[in-house]
């Protein structure tokens, strides 16, 4: 995840005197940079987008440092991106492939960017991680023009792959609960699906994602994309 919006849970209780609200910082992007998602996720995304004019506007939503916005400019997108994670944003915005905004997905996706809306956002490996991805999903849903496209890329998680993972007996360290912050959503095809569907989008597809050897091996896969559309 790219920093995104993973806005720190506040607990507090007004029949408990006791209130907590945990401490939360963003890891420096120069001491701690994302991994590339571009040699899973770059090809179904633009696969996604294929549809899209060369020069169209494309949000990276969740950009993080920017790595994956890198593929979009050079596929011949005009980028934009925001993020939660400050540094990340900074380090975005010094690689001269278009405009980065410190900004939550939880607000308007759009404002910090002129309020004109997108033909395409991207969300690589963000929802997953995100407390109420209901809102992020009505708040890509206002800021792409109708006909827009939004691709989202998160772990995979099917029953085949679940079966395997419990009978090799690393289900515990595919689903770790000991991970600061991480993962905190594990969405299938069909609840990611109805996530979209809700919000309004029309779904285009989807398509399996991994490296390796398990990029051969249907339903092993590591993670997928999926295409979604807001009706014209």
């Amino acid at each position: 995840m790219g920093g995104a919006a993973a806005i720190p849970a506040r607990i507090s209780s007004r029949s408990n005197p006791i209130s907590t609200s945990p401490d939360y910082a963003y890891a420096d992007y120069g001491a701690a940079p994302d991994p590339s998602h571009r040699p899973m996720f770059l090809d179904a995304v633009l696969g996604f987008l294929a549809g899209l004019p060369s020069g169209a506007r494309v949000l990276d939503a969740g950009c993080g440092g920017g790595d994956f916005s890198i593929g979009l400019g050079e596929a011949g997108f005009a980028v934009c991106g925001c993020d939660l994670n400050a540094s990340g944003v900074q380090h975005a915005g010094t690689l001269g492939i278009g405009e980065f905004r410190l900004h939550s997905l939880y607000e308007d996706l759009a404002a910090p960017f002129g309020g004109e809306p997108f033909d395409g956002i991207v969300c690589v490996e963000v929802i997953e991680h995100l407390y109420s991805p209901q809102t992020f999903a009505r708040r890509a849903y206002a800021a792409l023009r109708p006909g827009g496209v939004l691709v989202i890329t998160t772990p995979y998680w099917g029953w085949l792959k679940n079966v395997v993972l419990a009978l090799t007996g690393r289900m515990d360290r595919s689903l770790t609960a000991l991970w600061e912050g991480g993962h905190i959503k594990h969405f299938s095809r069909a609840t990611l699906t109805a996530l979209m569907a809700e919000a309004g989008f029309e779904t285009l597809g989807f398509r399996g994602c991994s490296e390796g050897w398990r990029r051969h091996v249907p339903y092993l896969w590591s993670g997928m994309a999926m295409g979604f559309r807001r009706p014209a």
